[in-house]
């Protein structure tokens, strides 16, 4: 397809922001308590559930910008409630949970969550994941050269929407992801490290060795239908990091 016909296609087919919610599901409902009048004190609109059952109806019914998720819910555990609310919607999801080992983590971050967070991490720095949460998520106050949508073959990313479409159909991303690929996008054919993306998606530096990335990027792909042998968008370059192609153009 023509690359101004993908242009004009991802313009038309601009999103909608949602608006300015924050659904909590924890069980303890003291804890629940103090995150919610922590969150309200600080100006941010939330709401808490107890159960898994209650956590998913509303994850799914309603529009929220974050989910703040517990892991060890009663009726329905916390990673069924993340794979009932990314199957209907791209919301980005925070869990918040006292299982912090890293398979959990792993698993978390597989199917669909955007930052994984332990109980005993401070009210400062829930609240500040909270927020690089929602800034990611924010749209953009008017669309400006920097936020024009940006093509690469049949992929078109517009950036005042924080939408992506391939092949003319719209993509399902998560917050993290749609950063990731718009990294990716705005360096096209030039490698982005694990530490150059971290520092992308998460507002502060990490560990150039965090497993997430590739967890993200590996996820990104199947939404791309990326062979994982002979990738058309998304390469890798060993134990360096990443590079987005232009499969009509790029050498195989």
């Amino acid at each position: 397809m023509d690359p101004a016909k993908v242009l004009k296609a991802c313009v038309r087919n601009a999103v909608t922001a949602l608006s300015n919610r924050i659904l909590l599901v924890e069980d303890d409902r003291k804890l629940a308590r103090l995150v919610v009048e922590y969150l309200r004190a600080n100006g941010l609109d939330a709401v808490a559930v107890h159960d898994g059952i209650e956590g998913a109806a509303r994850a799914t019914a309603e529009r929220w910008d974050l989910v703040i998720l517990d892991v060890m819910l009663p009726q329905l555990n916390g990673f069924e409630v993340l794979k009932r609310a990314r199957a209907a919607s791209d919301v980005a999801v925070l869990m918040l949970t006292a299982r912090g080992g890293e398979d959990d983590r792993i698993y978390g971050l597989e199917h669909g969550a955007d930052d994984y967070l332990p109980k005993t991490a401070s009210s400062r720095e829930l609240l500040a994941r909270v927020r690089a949460l929602l800034r990611r998520t924010a749209p953009a106050s008017q669309p400006t050269a920097s936020t024009e949508p940006l093509v690469v073959g049949e992929l078109c990313i517009d950036v005042a929407s924080r939408s992506a479409r391939l092949d003319g159909k719209m993509l399902t991303l998560t917050p993290v992801e749609f950063d990731l690929l718009l990294s990716l996008a705005q360096h096209k054919g030039r490698v982005r490290s694990r530490e150059q993306l971290m520092e992308q998606i998460r507002d502060r530096q990490y560990e150039a060795f965090d497993r997430s990335i590739d967890v993200h990027i590996a996820a990104l792909r199947r939404k791309l239908r990326d062979d994982s042998r002979l990738p058309r968008y998304i390469r890798t370059v060993r134990t360096v990091g990443y590079l987005l192609v232009d499969p009509a153009t790029a050498p195989t």
